[in-house]
């Protein structure tokens, strides 16, 4: 009786060997700026809820933000006079102070004047429906970020995450191309230490194919010794 590949397969795998997949094995998605511009534009700026979410994903692709910390953001986190977005990180609660880049400040003003419910909450963005509070502490906001990309007609692969953290490593990814040493990018992600930013090295395709090594070059130095 032949035995095809899947009984094969079956009797094989107790015999081999378990690899152990260390944590963060994976490579993290990281956004073409081509998709970033389809999917800002697919948003509706008319809107006040489209305002609101312009404001939010923008803040997320050009500061690296994380959601928890865009939701916890207040009023009097921004210092219009200095231009700086202050907060207390979520994951970290280290302080943290960020540029209120330009196109992020426009932003808020038109949210602020022009979508902004009426509301008592001291949240800068709060949800459209009534009671037009706070978001909820697991709202992460990939719902609204998956309508865009749909929306938008990205055809994204569907074996990496692209919600809202993917936005993060697209930053990453951005000041990688640019050649922005670690420390910096570990400063602007609000990292503690740069062990937790080379993560994001593994992004950095082209970085990495300089650190390939020539295979007949490591055989050849070990049939000279």
């Amino acid at each position: 009786m032949l035995i095809g590949p899947t009984e094969r397969w079956l009797k094989l795998a107790p015999m081999l060997p378990k690899v152990r997949t260390p944590r963060n094995a994976s490579i993290p998605y990281v956004w073409s700026k081509t998709d970033i511009q389809r999917l800002l534009n697919a948003i509706d700026r008319d809107d006040p809820k489209g305002k609101r979410d312009y404001a939010i994903l923008l803040i997320a692709i050009r500061l690296g933000l994380r959601i928890g910390d865009i939701r916890s953001l207040q009023q009097s986190s921004i210092d219009w006079h200095r231009k700086t977005i202050n907060l207390k990180m979520s994951k970290t609660s280290q302080p943290i102070e960020l540029p209120l880049l330009k196109d992020i400040g426009w932003a808020i003003i038109d949210y602020l004047q022009n979508g902004r419910p009426a509301t008592n909450s001291e949240c800068l963005f709060v949800r459209h429906r009534a009671p037009f509070n706070a978001f909820g502490g697991r709202n992460v906001f990939n719902k609204e970020l998956h309508r865009y990309i749909l929306k938008a007609g990205l055809n994204m692969p569907g074996d990496q995450r692209h919600g809202m953290h993917s936005l993060r490593s697209t930053l990453a990814g951005n000041m990688l191309e640019i050649k922005s040493p670690l420390p910096i990018i570990s400063e602007a992600l609000g990292h503690q230490s740069v062990n937790t930013t080379s993560i994001y090295l593994k992004v950095d395709v082209e970085g990495l194919r300089k650190c390939a090594l020539d295979p007949e070059e490591v055989f050849a130095s070990e049939n000279s010794l």
